[in-house]
């Protein structure tokens, strides 16, 4: 097929049937996924809730206020970190499903990034339960005042942290929508480097909108937004040079005519 040219057109039908298939091969997924965790529930909790744990006093313990809390939250992770785990699966089934109607460069884009951009996201997740939640733990604990006991509910502890994971999994995409800005032709990274100031500004706007009201986790959202904006800036400078120099470069390559021609030539002269 050529590289411009329009894949063969599916029936409506069609579609659904195979749109349904890879829904049902991706619930499937899940579902073993949460089959095989639920055993480990509670103890994927106390993981999820010892960055806390670790800072709080001596003897201090969280607390459930719903009758329900002690299985419900628990039960709530692990589906939620089964639907994670499954993520790669259902990527690929996403690719799968619309790679016949994209043409060859696209399709040549597009699973890089996909690829990428879920290192990226499963990054930011491991960056915030190992450097941002022992510091905004340990400085919510220090600020408490004299004569309360810190005692958090267990579903509002969840909710909370599950905020912070996806926001930082969310913030480790900047590299991937600055290359990908870059590659469309949208802006240049010369452009993009000039809107540094305004970049920086709205990196802590987002940390101030898509984390707790306080300044650390602000802050540590923000910082890596801005370095991880300047990594994307850094490869799509390198990938617009190395396209610029691809095209300097004569094109020695011959078609299929002008290879016969040649052979033709040579032939020519043999017989002379």
């Amino acid at each position: 097929m050529p590289e411009n040219s329009s894949p063969k057109e599916m029936p409506f039908v069609q579609h659904l049937l195979e749109l349904r298939d890879r829904l049902l091969a991706i619930t499937a997924v899940t579902v073993v996924i949460l089959l095989v965790l639920m055993p480990f529930a509670n103890d994927l909790f106390h993981l999820l809730a010892d960055p806390l744990l670790a800072k709080m006093p001596e003897d201090t313990k969280m607390i459930a206020i719903d009758v329900a809390s002690p299985f419900l939250t628990p039960f709530k992770l692990t589906l939620i970190l089964s639907v994670f785990l499954a993520m790669p699966m259902i990527l690929y089934h996403l690719w799968a499903f619309v790679a016949p109607g994209l043409y060859k460069n696209e399709k040549s884009m597009v699973l890089p990034l996909m690829v990428s951009s879920t290192t990226l996201f499963y990054l930011g997740m491991v960056f915030a339960y190992y450097l941002v939640f022992p510091l905004i733990f340990g400085f919510m604990v220090s600020m408490t005042p004299e004569g309360v006991e810190m005692t958090t509910d267990i579903s509002r502890y969840l909710d909370f942290v599950l905020k912070l994971l996806f926001a930082f999994g969310v913030a480790f995409q900047v590299p991937i929508a600055t290359i990908l800005l870059v590659r469309v032709g949208i802006v240049t990274p010369e452009s993009l480097a000039e809107k540094r100031p305004y970049i920086i500004v709205g990196a802590f706007i987002v940390g101030m909108l898509m984390t707790p009201p306080d300044m650390i986790s602000q802050t540590l959202l923000a910082i890596p937004i801005w370095l991880l904006f300047e990594l994307g800036l850094i490869i799509s400078r390198a990938m617009v040079d190395k396209a610029n120099d691809n095209e300097d470069k004569p094109n020695l390559a011959l078609s299929k005519d002008e290879l016969e021609q040649e052979i033709a030539k040579i032939e020519d002269k043999k017989d002379t």
